[in-house]
């Protein structure tokens, strides 16, 4: 989460907001769920300015096991004595890496939504 916040510095958000933090929970979901709820937070990622509206809080409890269910194996074998530090490395590489891809791209789309069409 940490690496999300320094993102949205990045892209010149303010995570002192509460939408803000709300829009980087559906980043990390975008990243780290199953493909049908990757369409419903796609959705709610490109709509973001009239979706926003309507959001109170996040479901914890899906949220959870939407991301728990997509590292399961991954985490499971970072337990196994001799190649688990190997493994995690490499696991926790690959998924920052798919987290800050998942992130630039999100945030790259809401500026463009954002900006003025008239070009």
């Amino acid at each position: 989460m940490k690496f999300l916040f320094e993102v949205a510095a990045v892209y010149g958000y303010d995570t002192n907001k509460y939408e803000e933090r709300l829009f980087l929970l559906h980043i990390f979901q975008l990243a780290f769920s199953s493909d049908e709820k990757k369409r419903e937070t796609f959705f709610m990622i490109d709509n973001w300015e009239e979706q926003k509206e309507k959001l109170v809080d996040m479901d914890w409890r899906s949220f959870q096991q939407e991301y728990r269910d997509y590292i399961d194996l991954v985490k499971l074998l970072q337990l196994v004595p001799g190649i688990g530090a190997i493994v995690g490395a490499y696991a926790n590489y690959n998924l920052l890496d798919h987290l800050g891809e998942t992130a630039m791209n999100s945030f790259r789309l809401r500026i463009l939504s954002e900006s003025p069409k008239d070009f």
